[in-house]
């Protein structure tokens, strides 16, 4: 028996009246704790369970209405790919497949982009929609990455990514895999130019994807929980034959191990992305950054870690040669 469909939708019903329908969407069940949570307060909370904290999978565009302000953003437009390339078919076309998936998403692919401002910063965004054939990464990808890059490049703003992919279109074949070099290329260009390239991971962050623009941030900020890693848990195990640590490859890991910078609550991630961005864009001479111990400050032009930090200790400490000082000069 089903309690929510067989007693409490009849009952709803007969309070409201017989004759109206009640939708079917009016409450979400979290994927991690299983408890019920009422649409209005899951739209309310970010889609972040108020029981667990448990951070559910968001659209692309939910995400550029999360980050910029009054969510207000101009949409990057780039040339259309070539669909269908290799003509691909598995159990369906692959033409159907992208078929369906517009239909559900109403996009045109897995990448959105756009230029707005977040707390009143210049930035450009580009977000993956896992809803798109688990936010995998096409040709259609790879343009729209470039499209944005190039977009922060003219417009002199901060490139921000928001990965949420399971990796590379197989459906492409080697035309999917081309990306990753093309997408690398795209952040180059970026950082060549001298702006911020700021990557926001998301679960799940996979594949391809972390293969290559997904970790070439200057700053990498994890949402909880969100598993971030090339291959699946269960492949590593059965090619190793180990069991791998409790936690591998979450957030939490990968920021224990130094492989993030961060890890940011989905509602405080857009005031954290405006303070990394001001501090990159506009770094002042004796400024410091508000926050815990990983702060660095910055002093004329130089990037100082603090006192007694891991990366102070490991410029002061070491065995001298004939060749250099014993002791290294420090700023005063």
């Amino acid at each position: 028996m089903n309690w929510l469909r067989d007693f409490v939708r009849p009952k709803l019903k007969s309070l409201v009246g017989g004759g109206r329908e009640i939708p079917d969407n009016l409450w979400h069940k979290c994927p991690s704790c299983s408890q019920m949570i009422f649409h209005r307060d899951l739209e309310k909370g970010l889609h972040v369970c108020q029981h667990c904290g448990h951070h559910m999978r968001i659209s692309a565009e939910a995400r550029m209405t999360m980050l910029f302000d009054e969510g207000a953003f101009e949409t990057i437009e780039w040339d259309p790919q070539v669909q269908d390339p290799l003509k691909f078919r598995d159990r369906e076309t692959y033409a159907a497949r992208l078929k369906s998936a517009r239909a559900k998403t109403g996009d045109q692919d897995a990448i959105l982009a756009g230029v707005g401002r977040v707390n009143g910063q210049r930035a450009v965004i580009a977000a993956l929609n896992f809803d798109f054939m688990g936010g995998s990464m096409g040709a259609a990808v790879g343009a729209g990455m470039l499209a944005a890059a190039r977009k922060a490049v003219d417009e002199r703003a901060a490139f921000v990514v928001v990965p949420s992919s399971g990796g590379a279109r197989m459906q492409e074949g080697i035309l999917s895999l081309m990306q990753m070099a093309r997408t690398t290329i795209a952040v180059d260009e970026v950082k060549e130019a001298g702006l911020p390239y700021i990557v926001i991971l998301t679960d799940p962050t996979t594949g391809g994807v972390s293969a290559s623009y997904a970790m070439l941030g200057d700053v990498h900020i994890a949402e909880p929980g969100a598993v971030i890693g090339f291959a699946g848990q269960r492949v590593i195990e059965q090619t190793i034959r180990e069991t791998l640590p409790e936690g591998f490859q979450r957030a939490e890991y990968l920021l224990e191990h130094g492989m993030v910078d961060m890890v940011v609550p989905r509602a405080e991630l857009k005031e954290t992305l405006s303070r990394v961005i001001d501090l990159l864009l506009n770094p002042e001479p004796g400024r410091e950054v508000e926050g815990t111990d990983k702060n660095l400050e910055i002093l004329e032009g130089e990037v100082i870690p603090p006192p007694g930090s891991h990366m102070a200790m490991a410029e002061t400490e070491g065995p001298a040669t004939d060749d250099s000082p014993s002791q290294p000069t420090t700023n005063a």
